[in-house]
């Protein structure tokens, strides 16, 4: 049942989810952990938190169009705070938590944030550390209660900031009621700061029209009803989680589980027992990583078992999709179900219906594996720039390896040089106060999304790379770095794999190893080692990797072929500059960051 029917802004889901749907059921709306047990919040409460925060927000000056940046981790005051900046008609910049202070200082001054709503202590420090380079910023409000400064006068608690909305409602009952009727479906609603890997953030402004077309076609793709149930642990300041695990499940009339963190998530899945998790590829292989290392700790016996049921389970998916399942295979589905997957099925809660993925790219492998214990994951593939949608996999017509099928409303065509060009309702207006970059990706109306892809003769799309990423080596071949690098990905001793080659003689890599992983091998093979720099540089080590790789790449064509690598010591991170906060790998910057390896593999 989709509730979506009639809403063109997000302040009137608001309205429509307090006012009538939520006054015709006894469920909770949001559930959040409150002394290590789930706390619901009814639709009451959820009204009430966001009218008298809104009220704060407006005693404190903010009116329509004013922009006000949130950073925090996921938890319902971010909702709140997200539903009172837009009801007022203002405009919210969701920032990254993980973000340093230098790059928070140009979000606030490039969006002329009028104030800033922070989760912690930590979070507070960053703003304060800039406070003084920060030319529009008017007041901080801080979630958590013990983390305020109350010597500065600038600096508020979410609950003295809701007490001045008591005291501003005393002097206008409908104030916030009126300021939601004024709202617009073509109102800027959001900019998002999307990191990009190279250069200065830039401001993607999204309408309220952008974001709910989106949701709209979601619920025309997707079997999402009020019987779901999220768990929501990607973060609320990235437009997929937002849309996605946000809008969607509160316009479906579904509840949402928050998790704690990223660490709690396989305690809160068994926790929530949720129905859907939008999620991103990293944590599909983490699981799949998990599950086979824990097999093979195993005896033989069960490893053999394990494995079996695994290839029963691939080989009953793809007959179910055709329509013919022999009666044998299906005796050794059972079988296979209650030996090994029902297991699996019941870490994630046991009532996941299905996994939504995006972010970056599905390893085929991945998708399959998951299908076969009977956890199915749909693709999706989008940008910021789009609010996010502009394919996917449906529940009943998906094929991995693809990304699906355009959504609802979202025309797609492929450009002469390969370039996915996306036009539709959902994409955005421009880059702010950026009319350069906006006019390099927006022509007549096409988002030229940077992505080179096909169609497949099933009307699937399939992303082979992105634009920029392509590089060709000194002997005049094309390379498409991505698939190769997700191919290596599938190796259970690697963790982060960047491939080299640009204007080169020959493919490298620079390989962050799986560090748990090779230490398992170490301890298994009586290798004996004093630190992890010393176990990557021993022979043994390096041969496993080569031996490993060899076997993988066997089906790449020569000058697809990786020659040399080299293994680093530490993984890529936001912090130290080599990832984007949605976790894709600045090349460039990996590359001036460890040119001297670099230059190293290619001496000879």
């Amino acid at each position: 049942m989709a509730l979506l029917a009639n809403f063109k802004t997000i302040p009137e889901m608001f309205v429509f989810l307090t006012e009538e749907y939520g006054k015709q059921t006894t469920k909770n709306l949001m559930y959040r952990k409150v002394d290590n047990k789930y706390k619901g919040i009814s639709y009451g409460e959820f009204k009430e938190q966001t009218e008298l925060f809104a009220l704060g927000l407006a005693a404190l000056g903010v009116t329509k169009e004013d922009k006000v940046a949130i950073i925090s981790e996921n938890r319902p005051e971010w909702v709140y705070s997200d539903m009172a900046i837009l009801g007022l008609g203002a405009i919210d910049v969701p920032i990254y938590p993980s973000l340093t202070a230098e790059s928070i200082e140009f979000i606030l001054n490039n969006s002329e944030s009028k104030g800033v709503i922070i989760s912690t202590k930590f979070q507070l420090n960053k703003v304060l550390k800039i406070k003084q380079n920060l030319r529009y910023l008017k007041f901080i409000i801080v979630l958590n209660e013990t983390d305020t400064n109350h010597e500065e006068k600038f600096i508020y608690t979410f609950k003295e900031a809701q007490e001045l909305g008591k005291t501003f409602k005393t002097t206008d009952h409908y104030y916030f009621a009126n300021k939601i009727k004024a709202v617009k479906e073509n109102d800027l609603c959001t900019i998002i700061y999307t990191s990009g890997t190279t250069g200065e953030p830039k401001g993607v402004m999204l309408t309220h029209h952008n974001i709910i077309s989106n949701v709209k076609a979601a619920l025309e793709t997707f079997p999402i009803s009020e019987m779901d149930i999220f768990l929501s642990f990607l973060p609320l300041c990235h437009i997929f989680e937002r849309m996605a695990g946000y809008y969607t499940a509160f316009s479906s009339g579904g509840q949402i589980y928050y998790a704690e963190s990223i660490e709690t998530v396989a305690q809160n899945l068994l926790e929530a027992h949720p129905t859907i998790v939008t999620s991103v590829p990293r944590l599909f292989e983490r699981i799949h990583s998990k599950i086979i290392k824990n097999v093979e700790s195993q005896p033989e016996k069960k490893q053999k078992i394990f494995y079996w049921a695994i290839e029963i389970g691939k080989t009953y998916a793809t007959a179910k999709k055709a329509g013919r399942v022999p009666i044998s295979l299906a005796v050794k589905q059972k079988l296979a179900d209650k030996l090994v997957f029902k297991k699996l099925r019941e870490k994630t809660g046991g009532n996941l219906r299905f996994f939504i993925s995006g972010g970056a790219a599905l390893s085929r492998h991945l998708g399959e594996f998951f299908e076969a214990a009977g956890l199915k994951i749909i693709e999706g593939y989008g940008l910021t720039e789009s609010s996010p949608v502009i394919a996917a996999n449906r529940v009943d017509d998906y094929k991995f390896g693809t990304v699906g099928k355009p959504f609802p409303g979202v025309e797609v065509k492929i450009a002469s040089d390969g370039e996915i060009l996306a036009k539709g309702p959902n994409i955005m207006q421009g880059y702010y106060k950026n009319k350069k970059e906006t006019n390099e990706v927006l022509h007549d109306g096409w988002l030229h999304t940077g992505d080179i892809g096909v169609f497949d003769a099933e009307g699937f799309l399939m992303i082979t790379d992105r634009k920029k990423h392509l590089f060709k080596t000194s002997t005049g071949k094309y390379i498409a770095p991505t698939p190769i690098e997700n191919l290596f990905l599938s190796s259970k001793y690697i963790d982060q794999f960047v491939l080299i080659g640009d204007r080169r003689m020959f493919l490298s890599a620079l390989i962050v190893p799986d560090f748990e992983a090779i230490k398992e091998y170490a301890d298994s093979h009586k290798i004996k080692y004093n630190s992890v720099e010393e176990l990557l540089s021993m022979k043994e080590i390096y041969e496993l990797f080569d031996k490993d790789m060899g076997q993988l790449q066997k089906k790449l064509a020569n000058y697809e072929k990786i020659r040399k690598f080299k293994l680093l010591n530490r993984p890529f991170s936001i912090e130290t500059g080599e990832i984007t906060p949605s976790m894709k790998i600045k090349r460039k910057f990996v590359e001036d960051q460890y040119a001297q390896l670099i230059e190293e593999m290619y001496k000879d």
